[in-house]
């Protein structure tokens, strides 16, 4: 599709490609769940340091488990993180650990952090 074609299309109601995976509003939940800190926090805790179980995420970020659990239910809602289980070679029970998925990187690489390393790019340009 050509570039005019495209702003064409931005223009008008459709923002998304017909056959788009998620919608308008699933794009705007998600870009809203990592509007609140601690869940920009998390999700970008996973992203950096890989998947992590809940007391690791609230030992690492100093946040109460129940304040953390709200927010990962909420990530976890958007599509953002996922809960994944597994057997640990140790126990009999099963180990909880979650994870950003590919959506969650996505939005966090091409989001506010781009625009955080603009920023420090900026400051070292013109410093």
């Amino acid at each position: 599709m050509a570039e005019s074609e495209r702003s064409v299309r931005r223009s008008g109601d459709e923002l998304l490609p017909e056959h788009s995976v998620l919608s308008l509003e699933e794009y705007l939940a998600m870009q809203r769940s990592i509007g609140n800190e601690t869940r920009f926090r998390v999700l970008n805790a996973l992203v950096e340091a890989g998947p992590q179980s809940a007391s690791e995420l609230r030992d690492r970020l100093d946040v109460e488990s129940n304040v953390l659990h709200y927010h990962l239910d909420e990530l976890v809602d958007v599509g953002l993180v996922e809960n994944r289980k597994r057997k640990e070679p140790d126990t009999d029970g099963l180990y909880s650990y979650y994870r950003a998925t590919s959506l969650g990187e996505g939005i966090l690489d091409h989001g506010v952090r781009e625009l955080m390393a603009r920023e420090w790019d900026a400051i070292e340009e013109y410093s």
